[in-house]
């Protein structure tokens, strides 16, 4: 089994230890390993106890109370090495064959590669290695596009990129100057990075056999627990776009009185402020995977 040693896997982390020790036990099971893990924490101190792995892992430590995900993604990518950066969201267990398939995709084409991801719910023990647990309770988003089983399929909608699994070679993310580290906080940061790379010429492609598996955290329907952070990078959006993102999730606030807004609006104009008890009412059970 050689190494991917031209491809880093990307992760960034805050809190969900245990989540961040399956992703890397699903790394350690790899068909063709990385050349290496780099984990950027949003958080003073990395957690204890970490899987060993047959390669190296790097960490470097991003400042900021509200979640800088956009400034960690480009810590985490201006301290790897590889030719090739996979991103995955620290809920993300990649199945043994997404280092392989990314990798061969990025060495084929010059573009964003998305990967597969499966949801799972809640209750689940914890991942021992047995990736046929995880096929068999995991579940395709119902919004999300179908997957070949293996290659790659152009998809035309760039704003299909999610931040849980995607994948760009290194210099392709350079040219893009990484995420625009204005968005902070939850929401809009990776939908602005595929708008930028579509306006750049690249092109956007579903990646079979690169799947991950979701493991589940709590869904808020809508998920107002972010509310601030979703007004207020969906605004930065318009402003560089000319369009909204998280348009869903706007129309959801506007919908229980929170804000004035619709789709042709030029701005959100804030009605109020979501009540301690609308957001926790928002919570939805275990057996909701999807918001």
């Amino acid at each position: 089994m050689t190494a991917a040693v031209s491809t880093s896997v990307l992760t960034i982390v805050r809190g969900r230890d245990d989540h961040l020790r399956a992703l890397m036990m699903g790394l350690s099971q790899q068909s063709v390993p990385p050349g290496e893990l780099v984990i950027a924490w949003m958080q003073a101190e990395k957690a204890e106890a970490l899987p060993v792995l047959s390669f190296p892992v790097y960490h470097v430590f991003v400042d900021g109370d509200d979640l800088p995900l956009a400034a960690a993604r480009n810590r985490a990518a201006e301290a790897a090495s590889g030719l090739h950066l996979i991103f995955l969201d620290v809920d993300c267990i990649p199945s043994p064959t997404t280092v392989e398939a990314y990798t061969r995709a990025l060495t084929l084409h010059d573009g964003v590669m998305l990967g597969e991801v499966h949801y799972l719910p809640g209750g689940l023990p914890r991942f021992d290695g047995d990736v046929a647990v995880l096929e068999s309770h995991g579940l395709a988003h119902p919004s999300k596009p179908v997957f070949p089983p293996i290659g790659v399929a152009e998809e035309p909608d760039s704003g299909q990129l999610w931040g849980l699994s995607f994948a760009l070679r290194k210099a392709t993310w350079a040219s893009l100057g990484g995420m625009d580290e204005d968005f902070y906080g939850y929401g809009g940061e990776e939908t602005d990075l595929a708008r930028r790379a579509s306006k750049a010429g690249l092109r956007t492609y579903r990646v079979g056999g690169a799947r991950a598996y979701h493991q589940h955290h709590a869904v808020h329907i809508p998920p107002l627990q972010h509310f601030d952070h979703i007004l207020r990078n969906a605004s930065l959006y318009h402003a560089k776009h000319g369009v909204w993102c998280m348009d869903y999730w706007l129309t959801q606030f506007a919908e229980r009185g929170l804000i004035d807004w619709t789709s042709t609006a030029p701005e959100i104009r804030l009605l109020r402020r979501p009540l301690d008890r609308e957001t926790d009412a928002a919570r939805q059970p275990d057996h909701v995977l999807f918001s």
